[in-house]
Protein backbone atom coordinates (compact mmCIF):
# COMPACT_ATOMS: atom_id res chain seq x y z
CA UNK A 1 0.00 0.00 0.00
CA UNK A 2 1.27 3.63 -0.16
CA UNK A 3 1.33 6.24 2.40
CA UNK A 4 -1.52 8.00 3.29
CA UNK A 5 -3.16 10.35 5.93
CA UNK A 6 -5.14 9.16 9.06
CA UNK A 7 -7.96 10.57 10.40
CA UNK A 8 -10.03 8.99 13.89
CA UNK A 9 -13.14 11.70 13.31
CA UNK A 10 -14.78 12.25 16.51
CA UNK A 11 -17.95 13.33 14.89
CA UNK A 12 -19.99 13.19 11.52
CA UNK A 13 -19.22 17.21 11.11
CA UNK A 14 -15.23 16.89 11.70
CA UNK A 15 -15.39 13.57 9.20
CA UNK A 16 -17.38 16.16 6.84
CA UNK A 17 -14.79 18.79 7.45
CA UNK A 18 -12.02 16.28 6.10
CA UNK A 19 -13.58 15.08 3.01
CA UNK A 20 -14.16 18.80 1.94
CA UNK A 21 -10.83 19.11 1.94
CA UNK A 22 -10.58 16.67 -0.59
CA UNK A 23 -8.35 13.85 -1.81
CA UNK A 24 -10.10 11.53 0.64
CA UNK A 25 -11.91 8.32 1.55
CA UNK A 26 -14.13 7.19 4.23
CA UNK A 27 -13.34 4.02 5.98
CA UNK A 28 -15.19 1.95 8.73
CA UNK A 29 -14.76 -1.58 9.03
CA UNK A 30 -12.12 -1.38 6.22
CA UNK A 31 -13.20 -4.92 4.41
CA UNK A 32 -13.69 -3.31 1.04
CA UNK A 33 -11.62 -0.27 0.79
CA UNK A 34 -8.48 -1.59 2.64
CA UNK A 35 -8.64 -4.49 -0.52
CA UNK A 36 -8.95 -1.61 -3.47
CA UNK A 37 -6.33 0.24 -1.82
CA UNK A 38 -3.96 -2.92 -1.50
CA UNK A 39 -4.76 -3.78 -5.16
CA UNK A 40 -4.53 -0.06 -6.42
CA UNK A 41 -7.83 -0.72 -7.47
CA UNK A 42 -8.74 3.06 -7.79
CA UNK A 43 -8.10 5.48 -10.83
CA UNK A 44 -6.64 8.30 -8.18
CA UNK A 45 -5.40 6.94 -5.06
CA UNK A 46 -6.53 9.22 -2.09
CA UNK A 47 -4.18 11.35 0.50
CA UNK A 48 -6.45 10.41 3.34
CA UNK A 49 -8.49 7.69 4.92
CA UNK A 50 -11.24 9.12 7.67
CA UNK A 51 -12.22 6.41 10.10
CA UNK A 52 -15.68 6.52 10.96
CA UNK A 53 -15.98 4.12 13.43
CA UNK A 54 -14.12 6.39 15.84
CA UNK A 55 -17.43 8.35 16.13
CA UNK A 56 -19.82 7.57 18.84
CA UNK A 57 -23.27 6.52 18.70
CA UNK A 58 -23.72 5.20 15.25
CA UNK A 59 -24.06 1.37 15.77
CA UNK A 60 -27.22 0.86 17.66
CA UNK A 61 -30.32 -1.28 16.59
CA UNK A 62 -33.83 0.35 18.26
CA UNK A 63 -37.24 0.98 17.90
CA UNK A 64 -38.59 4.64 17.38
CA UNK A 65 -42.26 6.08 19.05
CA UNK A 66 -43.50 5.75 15.64
CA UNK A 67 -42.52 2.01 15.51
CA UNK A 68 -39.86 2.34 12.54
CA UNK A 69 -36.56 0.18 13.72
CA UNK A 70 -33.44 2.30 12.97
CA UNK A 71 -30.28 1.24 12.54
CA UNK A 72 -27.10 2.95 12.68
CA UNK A 73 -24.38 3.16 9.93
CA UNK A 74 -21.79 1.87 11.89
CA UNK A 75 -23.62 -1.42 12.96
CA UNK A 76 -21.74 -4.74 12.00
CA UNK A 77 -23.45 -7.11 9.98
CA UNK A 78 -22.83 -10.07 12.34
CA UNK A 79 -25.09 -7.91 14.67
CA UNK A 80 -28.01 -7.35 12.61
CA UNK A 81 -28.02 -11.21 11.87
CA UNK A 82 -28.17 -12.34 15.22
CA UNK A 83 -31.35 -9.47 16.15
CA UNK A 84 -34.42 -10.77 17.90
CA UNK A 85 -36.34 -8.05 16.21
CA UNK A 86 -34.52 -8.36 12.99
CA UNK A 87 -34.67 -11.77 12.65
CA UNK A 88 -38.59 -11.04 14.09
CA UNK A 89 -39.88 -8.57 11.96
CA UNK A 90 -37.71 -7.81 9.03
CA UNK A 91 -36.70 -11.30 8.47
CA UNK A 92 -35.19 -10.58 4.63
CA UNK A 93 -32.74 -8.66 6.16
CA UNK A 94 -31.66 -10.80 9.43
CA UNK A 95 -30.75 -13.51 6.29
CA UNK A 96 -29.11 -11.21 4.13
CA UNK A 97 -27.00 -10.04 6.96
CA UNK A 98 -26.09 -13.71 7.34
CA UNK A 99 -24.89 -14.41 4.19
CA UNK A 100 -22.66 -11.58 3.53
CA UNK A 101 -19.25 -13.05 3.24
CA UNK A 102 -17.53 -15.44 6.07
CA UNK A 103 -18.06 -14.87 10.07
CA UNK A 104 -14.82 -12.76 10.21
CA UNK A 105 -16.08 -10.32 7.67
CA UNK A 106 -19.60 -10.12 8.82
CA UNK A 107 -17.70 -9.16 12.29
CA UNK A 108 -16.07 -5.97 11.06
CA UNK A 109 -18.35 -4.88 8.16
CA UNK A 110 -21.07 -2.07 8.73
CA UNK A 111 -24.38 -2.41 7.02
CA UNK A 112 -23.24 1.54 5.96
CA UNK A 113 -20.27 0.57 4.18
CA UNK A 114 -22.20 -2.88 2.57
CA UNK A 115 -24.71 -0.83 1.28
CA UNK A 116 -21.91 1.78 -0.18
CA UNK A 117 -19.44 -0.68 -1.96
CA UNK A 118 -18.22 -0.66 -5.56
CA UNK A 119 -19.22 -2.76 -8.20
CA UNK A 120 -17.87 -6.19 -8.45
CA UNK A 121 -16.15 -6.69 -12.11
CA UNK A 122 -13.01 -8.18 -12.95
CA UNK A 123 -11.94 -5.50 -15.38
CA UNK A 124 -13.06 -2.53 -12.96
CA UNK A 125 -11.26 -4.53 -10.02
CA UNK A 126 -8.10 -5.56 -11.76
CA UNK A 127 -5.17 -4.62 -9.74
CA UNK A 128 -2.70 -1.91 -11.03
CA UNK A 129 -6.11 -0.16 -12.56
CA UNK A 130 -4.93 -1.97 -15.50
CA UNK A 131 -8.28 -1.25 -17.08
CA UNK A 132 -9.52 2.29 -17.96
CA UNK A 133 -13.34 1.73 -18.11
CA UNK A 134 -16.18 3.63 -18.06
CA UNK A 135 -16.51 3.36 -13.70
CA UNK A 136 -13.40 5.37 -14.42
CA UNK A 137 -14.36 7.64 -16.77
CA UNK A 138 -12.67 5.72 -19.95
CA UNK A 139 -14.82 4.94 -23.11
CA UNK A 140 -15.77 1.92 -22.35
CA UNK A 141 -17.20 -1.80 -21.06
CA UNK A 142 -14.21 -4.30 -21.40
CA UNK A 143 -16.80 -6.69 -20.04
CA UNK A 144 -19.05 -5.99 -22.76
CA UNK A 145 -17.41 -7.95 -25.52
CA UNK A 146 -14.87 -9.71 -22.94
CA UNK A 147 -15.41 -12.05 -20.16
CA UNK A 148 -19.36 -11.00 -18.51
CA UNK A 149 -20.24 -14.51 -17.26
CA UNK A 150 -21.26 -12.75 -13.83
CA UNK A 151 -22.52 -9.19 -15.21
CA UNK A 152 -26.01 -7.86 -15.72
CA UNK A 153 -28.23 -9.77 -17.28
CA UNK A 154 -30.97 -6.61 -17.97
CA UNK A 155 -28.92 -4.65 -19.82
CA UNK A 156 -26.29 -1.60 -19.00
CA UNK A 157 -25.96 1.86 -17.03
CA UNK A 158 -24.20 4.09 -19.80
CA UNK A 159 -22.86 0.78 -21.50
CA UNK A 160 -21.34 -0.43 -18.14
CA UNK A 161 -22.77 -4.14 -17.10
CA UNK A 162 -20.81 -4.35 -14.25
CA UNK A 163 -23.23 -5.74 -11.56
CA UNK A 164 -24.51 -4.08 -7.65
CA UNK A 165 -22.96 -7.26 -5.48
CA UNK A 166 -25.25 -6.00 -2.06
CA UNK A 167 -26.73 -9.25 -0.49
CA UNK A 168 -28.08 -6.37 2.04
CA UNK A 169 -29.23 -3.92 -1.32
CA UNK A 170 -32.28 -6.24 -1.83
CA UNK A 171 -33.48 -6.81 1.56
CA UNK A 172 -33.51 -3.00 1.84
CA UNK A 173 -35.65 -2.50 -1.06
CA UNK A 174 -38.10 -5.38 -0.39
CA UNK A 175 -38.48 -3.73 3.01
CA UNK A 176 -39.08 -0.35 1.94
CA UNK A 177 -36.17 0.75 4.08
CA UNK A 178 -34.70 4.86 3.66
CA UNK A 179 -31.29 5.09 4.03
CA UNK A 180 -30.81 8.60 6.40
CA UNK A 181 -27.34 10.46 5.30
CA UNK A 182 -26.17 13.66 7.16
CA UNK A 183 -27.72 16.06 4.05
CA UNK A 184 -31.25 13.98 3.42
CA UNK A 185 -33.17 10.88 3.59
CA UNK A 186 -33.67 8.81 0.52
CA UNK A 187 -35.40 5.66 -0.05
CA UNK A 188 -33.41 2.34 -0.64
CA UNK A 189 -35.16 1.52 -4.36
CA UNK A 190 -33.22 5.32 -5.25
CA UNK A 191 -30.42 5.01 -3.47
CA UNK A 192 -28.40 3.43 -6.30
CA UNK A 193 -30.03 5.62 -9.05
CA UNK A 194 -26.79 7.01 -10.40
CA UNK A 195 -25.03 6.98 -13.88
CA UNK A 196 -21.59 5.99 -13.88
CA UNK A 197 -18.88 6.39 -13.04
CA UNK A 198 -20.48 6.07 -9.46
CA UNK A 199 -21.87 3.30 -7.22
CA UNK A 200 -24.44 5.62 -4.96
CA UNK A 201 -26.73 8.64 -5.13
CA UNK A 202 -24.06 10.17 -1.82
CA UNK A 203 -22.73 13.85 -3.18
CA UNK A 204 -18.92 14.47 -2.29
CA UNK A 205 -19.04 14.65 1.42
CA UNK A 206 -22.20 13.53 2.09
CA UNK A 207 -22.07 10.30 4.64
CA UNK A 208 -24.72 7.30 5.36
CA UNK A 209 -25.84 8.08 9.24
CA UNK A 210 -28.30 5.54 9.71
CA UNK A 211 -31.01 2.88 7.60
CA UNK A 212 -34.70 3.10 8.64
CA UNK A 213 -37.39 0.51 8.34
CA UNK A 214 -40.90 1.63 8.57
CA UNK A 215 -43.17 -0.49 10.91
CA UNK A 216 -44.50 -2.95 8.87
CA UNK A 217 -48.46 -3.94 7.81
CA UNK A 218 -49.77 -6.79 9.96
CA UNK A 219 -49.20 -10.17 8.45
CA UNK A 220 -46.51 -8.58 6.02
CA UNK A 221 -43.76 -11.60 5.45
CA UNK A 222 -40.09 -11.43 4.39
CA UNK A 223 -37.50 -13.66 2.60
CA UNK A 224 -34.06 -13.47 1.33
CA UNK A 225 -32.48 -16.21 -0.85
CA UNK A 226 -28.91 -16.16 -2.47
CA UNK A 227 -26.89 -18.37 -5.08
CA UNK A 228 -23.24 -18.19 -4.99
CA UNK A 229 -20.54 -20.66 -6.42
CA UNK A 230 -19.36 -20.94 -2.65
CA UNK A 231 -21.95 -20.22 -0.49
CA UNK A 232 -20.38 -19.92 2.54
CA UNK A 233 -18.24 -16.71 1.14
CA UNK A 234 -18.84 -15.57 -2.01
CA UNK A 235 -20.62 -12.67 -3.46
CA UNK A 236 -23.94 -13.40 -5.35
CA UNK A 237 -24.40 -14.46 -8.41
CA UNK A 238 -27.85 -14.03 -8.19
CA UNK A 239 -29.69 -12.98 -4.75
CA UNK A 240 -32.95 -12.11 -4.17
CA UNK A 241 -35.73 -10.04 -1.23
CA UNK A 242 -39.42 -10.38 -1.15
CA UNK A 243 -41.73 -9.23 1.46
CA UNK A 244 -45.53 -10.35 1.27
CA UNK A 245 -48.57 -10.00 2.82
CA UNK A 246 -50.65 -6.89 4.86
CA UNK A 247 -50.15 -4.71 1.35
CA UNK A 248 -48.64 -4.69 -2.29
CA UNK A 249 -46.24 -7.38 -2.68
CA UNK A 250 -42.43 -5.97 -3.17
CA UNK A 251 -39.56 -8.55 -4.93
CA UNK A 252 -36.11 -7.27 -5.80
CA UNK A 253 -33.37 -9.12 -7.42
CA UNK A 254 -29.46 -7.86 -7.19
CA UNK A 255 -26.20 -9.04 -8.98
CA UNK A 256 -28.41 -8.90 -12.26
CA UNK A 257 -27.96 -5.30 -13.06
CA UNK A 258 -25.63 -2.19 -12.22
CA UNK A 259 -28.52 -1.54 -9.65
CA UNK A 260 -30.34 -3.54 -7.68
CA UNK A 261 -33.44 -4.69 -9.66
CA UNK A 262 -37.59 -4.25 -8.51
CA UNK A 263 -39.21 -6.74 -10.39
CA UNK A 264 -42.05 -4.85 -10.71
CA UNK A 265 -43.61 -7.54 -13.30
CA UNK A 266 -43.50 -9.93 -10.75
CA UNK A 267 -45.21 -8.28 -8.06
CA UNK A 268 -47.90 -7.47 -10.43
CA UNK A 269 -48.32 -11.13 -10.87
CA UNK A 270 -48.83 -11.93 -7.28
CA UNK A 271 -50.75 -8.89 -6.24
CA UNK A 272 -53.99 -9.98 -4.77
CA UNK A 273 -53.01 -13.78 -4.54
CA UNK A 274 -52.46 -16.42 -2.19
CA UNK A 275 -48.82 -17.49 -2.38
CA UNK A 276 -48.42 -20.99 -3.88
CA UNK A 277 -46.41 -23.18 -6.12
CA UNK A 278 -48.16 -21.92 -9.47
CA UNK A 279 -48.27 -18.42 -8.09
CA UNK A 280 -44.49 -18.24 -7.05
CA UNK A 281 -43.74 -19.83 -10.20
CA UNK A 282 -45.61 -17.25 -12.49
CA UNK A 283 -43.51 -14.65 -10.60
CA UNK A 284 -40.30 -16.19 -11.35
CA UNK A 285 -41.34 -16.27 -15.14
CA UNK A 286 -42.64 -12.38 -14.84
CA UNK A 287 -39.65 -11.19 -12.79
CA UNK A 288 -36.93 -12.27 -16.21
CA UNK A 289 -39.52 -11.33 -18.68
CA UNK A 290 -37.48 -8.46 -19.78
CA UNK A 291 -33.95 -9.68 -19.23
CA UNK A 292 -31.21 -9.41 -22.08
CA UNK A 293 -28.63 -11.70 -21.30
CA UNK A 294 -25.16 -12.32 -23.54
CA UNK A 295 -23.95 -15.07 -24.09
CA UNK A 296 -21.78 -16.27 -21.42
CA UNK A 297 -24.65 -14.51 -18.74
CA UNK A 298 -27.88 -16.57 -20.20
CA UNK A 299 -27.75 -19.25 -17.53
CA UNK A 300 -28.71 -16.33 -14.86
CA UNK A 301 -31.73 -16.05 -16.02
CA UNK A 302 -32.93 -19.34 -14.85
CA UNK A 303 -31.53 -18.92 -11.66
CA UNK A 304 -32.90 -15.40 -11.07
CA UNK A 305 -36.51 -16.92 -12.32
CA UNK A 306 -35.97 -19.66 -9.47
CA UNK A 307 -34.78 -17.59 -6.80
CA UNK A 308 -37.83 -15.36 -6.83
CA UNK A 309 -40.20 -18.85 -6.50
CA UNK A 310 -38.11 -20.29 -3.47
CA UNK A 311 -38.09 -16.44 -1.71
CA UNK A 312 -42.24 -16.61 -2.04
CA UNK A 313 -42.23 -20.13 -1.18
CA UNK A 314 -40.63 -19.69 1.81
CA UNK A 315 -42.63 -16.88 3.17
CA UNK A 316 -45.50 -19.39 3.25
Amino acid sequence: MRSFHHINAKSLAEARSAMAAGDATLIAGGTEVLGLLKDNILPAYPATLINLKSIPGLDYIVRDQSGALRIGALTRLSDIAVSPIVNRDYTALAQAASRVATPHVREMGTIGGNIAQLHRCWYFRKPENRFHCIRKAGDRCFAMMGDNRYHSIFGSVDKCIAVNPGDTASALIALNARIVTTARTVDAEHFWDVKVPGNTVLAPGEIIREIELPALPSGAKSAFIKFAIRKTIDFPIVNCAVMVGGGSPRICLNAVAPKPYRAGKAEAAIAGKTINEAVAEAAGAAAVEDARPLQASRYKVQIAKTLVKRALLATV
